[in-house]
Order: C-alpha cells, then sequence, then structure tokens
C-alpha cells in the first residue's frame, strides 16, 4: 500500500483544529481532520468543487440554524 502524503490546509491554525487533505491521484480526495485522523472522507474533485461553491454562496448556511 503507498503512504499517503497528508497536506495540512493553509486556513488552519496551529493546534487540534486542522483540516488535512491527500490527493493520491486525479480523481481522488481525501480529507481528515487532525482530532480524528482515522476517518476518512473520500470525494472526487467535482464533488469537492460543488461543495466548496455553495458554502461560499451561502447555500448551505440553514444546515447550521437551530
Amino acid at each position: 500500500m503507498r503512504t499517503q502524503r497528508w497536506r495540512k490546509s493553509s486556513y488552519s491554525s496551529e493546534g487540534n483544529a486542522c483540516l488535512y487533505v491527500s490527493a493520491p491521484d486525479n480523481a481522488t480526495i481525501r480529507l481528515r481532520e487532525s482530532d480524528e485522523p482515522d476517518t476518512i472522507l473520500t470525494t472526487n474533485p467535482t464533488a469537492l468543487n460543488a461543495l466548496i461553491r455553495n458554502a461560499k454562496a451561502g447555500r448551505l448556511d440553514h444546515l447550521g440554524a437551530a
């Protein structure tokens, strides 16, 4: 099995709440949080791009509402 290279998000501060990303190939993106490094979310560039665009546009704001 290949060793994954993880990069820390530039938006993550020092401490425990860090987001890491790994792209082992052009079709796969893996995300993990420093608090739960064994829990890995796998997606693809198209889906991640759509999530980021929708979050930036505020289309997901209702998900945080009580």
